[in-house]
């Protein structure tokens, strides 16, 4: 399949808009794939993605400035443009559990999600032989109340010079500085293991365990500087009863922050996620 180009847009809703993308589209001589579209109807706010071939005669660059001319000049559009043949450069960053480090690597292994994974960041060195097992860069930078600046800078050092698209926070347990935040220069997305806003922070199985909740659940989230606070993903529960105890609760939230966070992930790399203010719109 030749090249499509993915397109995510937000703004003011007016009538006409989906009619204006579909006919530009189609008077190039493009084909759509995919339309999914949402009208806030709160926020008077319309969503898109689209994604479409152009015709075979079209340069492909000139078709998205092309297209950014009508959405954000014509239309006055917020937008978002990718190209499908773009593999995202995604790196990780681990500390001690491996749960969903083997997942997201198996996954790819297995030909599931359509990106490079560069390599591994960690604040600790016990998954280096993991990330051996899957050929992985593994790059150990331990982490102080002292050092943790410094640390944070050779972070951000490795990710630029490996021009990194997507951070991805696989049980990573070190709170990242806002500075890092403001630097990493691409998104990031965490799992937390519970249902947020439940039970957000430290150790939300036992605090779950202590309320006696029926549900556990995961959240995989875009970082922000606001802990465990940034725009949802994804969300999985699991049904408990007072007959589970914290062991058991840790063992089925592991298999609900895989699920969780490889959701997230895959969404992300397909272009499906578009953020609005503190929320998600996750395109079908």
């Amino acid at each position: 399949m030749s090249t499509s180009v993915i397109a995510l847009l937000h703004g003011p809703d007016k009538p006409g808009l989906v009619a204006k993308t579909a006919g530009w589209i189609h008077q190039r001589g493009g084909n759509v794939l995919h339309a999914d579209q949402h009208l806030d109807l709160d926020e008077n706010i319309f969503f898109q993605r689209v994604e479409w071939q152009p015709s075979s005669d079209r340069e492909l660059d000139e078709e998205m400035q092309s297209f950014r001319q009508l959405v954000e000049g014509e239309l006055g559009m917020q937008l978002r443009l990718a190209r499908s043949d773009y593999r995202l450069r995604v790196a990780f960053m681990v500390t001690k559990e491996d749960h969903c480090f083997h997942d997201l690597a198996l996954r790819h292994r297995a030909g599931e999600l359509d990106a490079d994974l560069i390599g591994v960041l960690s604040n600790h060195d016990l998954l280096s032989d993991v990330a051996d097992t899957y050929s992985l860069p593994f790059v150990h930078i331990p982490v102080t109340k002292d050092s943790k600046a410094e640390a944070e800078a050779r972070q951000l050092d490795w990710l630029a010079e490996n021009k990194i698209d997507l951070l991805v926070l696989a049980r990573y347990m070190q709170v990242l500085s806002p500075e890092f935040l403001e630097k990493v220069g691409c998104p990031v997305i965490n799992i937390h293991h519970s249902f947020l806003p439940s039970f957000a922070g430290a150790k939300p199985y036992h605090q779950a365990h202590k309320r006696g909740v029926k549900l556990i659940g995961a959240t995989a989230h875009f970082v922000t500087q606001d802990l465990d606070e940034g725009p949802i993903i994804e969300q999985d529960v699991a049904r408990v009863s007072h007959r589970h105890g914290t062991k058991e609760l840790i063992e089925r939230g592991r298999d609900l922050e895989k699920l969780v966070l490889a959701a997230a992930v895959r969404r992300h790399l397909q272009h499906r996620v578009l953020v609005y203010g503190n929320k998600t719109v996750i395109f079908d």
